[in-house]
């Protein structure tokens, strides 16, 4: 036990004691504990009335004084009130501090709580998004970002990459969205202006697109010199013959490249679909299929044909078609002879998915995050061999970002490849055909 208490306890007995010895040289002791007692009781009650009265008002008067255990009492209060207050001090400036940086930064912050609406932001993401306080305070705020895109992004709660759109007051200033989430489900949005990026990226597309488009014209024009000579020289000069060829070659893959820079070009001059249109994905991935069967039949692949019934795919059929055949193709190219390649789709409450399964010379893990970056190539030497761009899979990537769809790579060398594309449910419809029947 406490000293301090049992010593309380000790003057509280001999108070006792003595109220009993009065109260027996007086004849009565019950009265005199009863006095005794109800001092002591009166006394605590005052003692709390001093406590209430300052802890109603503790900045504005000094911790009540007292003896005892009641003044041991009121020093801890006044003891703990105080470092609260410090702390309490100390934190607001934190946070005032915190308000002061990033008011002045350039890029607009914004906080949003778990309900998805606006709680904080900063001078930067006024001026940005027009906000106005206190009116927008408490708003959802894709009440205020009105922008499908920022919608979708928003609810999808997939924030691995930064979104681009428009400012909702001025369509000339373009903006970049990250979103953090924290706390409670909370949401912090970091608001950048990349105007000048995407102009200076709008630039570098009109220039490879209309570069591209200047190359096609010559090209065709010597393709089909190339041809005519050929057929004048096949049976005269054998060696011209395979330099005419040799040439040929080297003109249609570069006829090649143009049209892929040109249809990347397109892909990448907006994120989004003008219409969805439905596709009859099993015809779509049937032709695909046939024609990979006439890709390289010296290779003698095994190639099977997995494709589930019951459901339309919404989008652009050439830009699906494009993306498709870039991955059945390539599985074509880098499968060894006699080796097996899968085309899949199915269905399920995530969506729509695509997979080109082989088991092929694979793929380091270190190159996969890569891959769909432009020209880009895991091995020079054979892709060059093999006739590629290198656009192949960025042009996949961009065709699947336009449809609302990723792209999911898994491979290991030496144990093949499986290239995935995933749709959302929201780009499937029911096949009335296949219900009908």
């Amino acid at each position: 036990m406490n000293p301090e208490l049992q010593q309380q306890l000790k003057k509280l007995l001999i108070l006792l004691l003595l109220a009993t010895c009065v109260g027996w040289l007086a004849g009565s002791v019950p009265w005199a504990l009863t006095i005794t007692l109800g001092w002591l009781l009166g006394r605590n009650f005052w003692q709390l009335l001093k406590l209430q009265r300052w802890l109603d008002n503790p900045s504005q008067s000094d911790v009540p004084e007292s003896t005892g255990l009641w003044g041991r009492f009121f020093d801890t209060i006044y003891r703990k009130e105080r470092d609260h207050r410090a702390s309490e001090a100390h934190l607001k400036a934190i946070i005032n501090r915190v308000q002061e940086s990033t008011t002045a930064l350039k890029d607009g912050v914004l906080m949003v709580d778990a309900y998805g609406n606006i709680e904080w932001w900063n001078r930067s993401a006024k001026a940005l998004l027009g906000l106005r306080r206190p009116d927008d305070v408490g708003q959802p705020v894709i009440n205020l970002i009105r922008d499908p895109r920022f919608i979708r992004y928003f609810e999808r709660r997939m924030f691995q990459e930064a979104l681009e759109i428009p400012s909702p007051i001025n369509s000339e200033l373009h903006l970049q969205y990250t979103i953090t989430e924290f706390g409670q489900s909370e949401r912090l949005l970091l608001i950048r202006d990349v105007t000048r990026l995407n102009r200076l990226e709008r630039m570098r597309q009109d220039f490879v697109g209309n570069a591209s488009h200047e190359l096609r014209t010559p090209l065709t024009v010597i393709q089909g010199y190339l041809e005519t000579l050929q057929e004048q020289f096949i049976d005269h000069n054998p060696g011209l013959t395979r330099a005419l060829r040799s040439m040929e070659t080297q003109a249609i893959r570069m006829g090649n490249l143009v049209t892929d820079m040109l249809m990347l070009s397109r892909l990448e001059t907006t994120d989004s679909l003008s219409d969805e249109l439905p596709i009859n994905i099993h015809g779509l991935i049937s032709e695909i299929y046939d024609n990979a069967l006439y890709l390289q039949p010296e290779k003698e692949h095994e190639i099977t044909l997995d494709i589930e019934p019951g459901y339309l795919l919404l989008g652009q059929e050439k830009e699906l078609v494009s993306a498709f055949s870039n991955l059945v193709y390539n599985a074509v190219k880098y499968t060894p002879a006699k080796g097996k390649i899968k085309i899949s789709w199915w269905t399920n409450k995530q969506g729509g998915h695509f997979c080109v399964l082989d088991n092929g010379i694979g793929i380091d893990p270190v190159h996969v995050h890569r891959l769909t970056e432009r020209f880009y190539r895991v091995d020079d030497g054979r892709s060059s061999s093999q006739g590629g761009t290198g656009l192949g899979l960025a042009i996949v990537k961009h065709v699947l970002l336009r449809h609302n769809a990723r792209l999911e790579v898994d491979s290991r060398p030496g144990e093949g490849s499986a290239f995935t594309c995933h749709f959302p449910l929201s780009m499937l419809k029911a096949d009335s055909n296949e219900e009908s029947a």
